[in-house]
């Protein structure tokens, strides 16, 4: 058997504001944004820079319950962690850019983490694991 995780939805308010801030001010590569008409949406994906994993589907909300999730998927809690092959360049590079750390900085057993937010409050670690791990 041979699986794998493809897309992991995120919900947001409008594609081109979440499409600024994870392509603009994270460096995320835009992959695929392409008109959905029979549905009235786009279909919108992103992924990290060098990504060889899941890519993150934009899915803008479109429905008062949908929109009560918009930054807030998973009730407070991390949601998304993006690893990296260089903690200090992506964490200097992000608070340059102007992105909120909930969480400063720490030597963990497993690596070097950080928590931010996205545009809409979502909680993201930001992660360089250590050789082995």
């Amino acid at each position: 058997m041979n699986q794998r995780l493809g897309l992991v939805a995120l919900v947001v308010r409008d594609y081109d504001e979440a499409i600024d801030f994870f392509v603009g001010t994270l460096g995320f590569t835009l992959v695929d944004d392409s008109p959905v008409p029979a549905q009235g949406k786009r279909w919108v994906v992103i992924a990290p820079p060098g990504s060889g994993g899941a890519h993150v589907l934009l899915a803008r909300a479109v429905s008062p319950v949908q929109e009560s999730r918009i930054g807030d998927q998973t009730g407070g809690r991390v949601f998304l962690f993006l690893y990296t092959d260089d903690f200090w360049r992506d964490y200097n590079a992000y608070t340059a850019k102007g992105v909120t750390f909930v969480r400063p900085p720490s030597e963990e057993p497993y690596g070097t983490v950080a928590v931010f937010l996205d545009l809409y409050g979502n909680r993201w670690d930001l992660v360089q694991l250590k050789p082995g791990v």
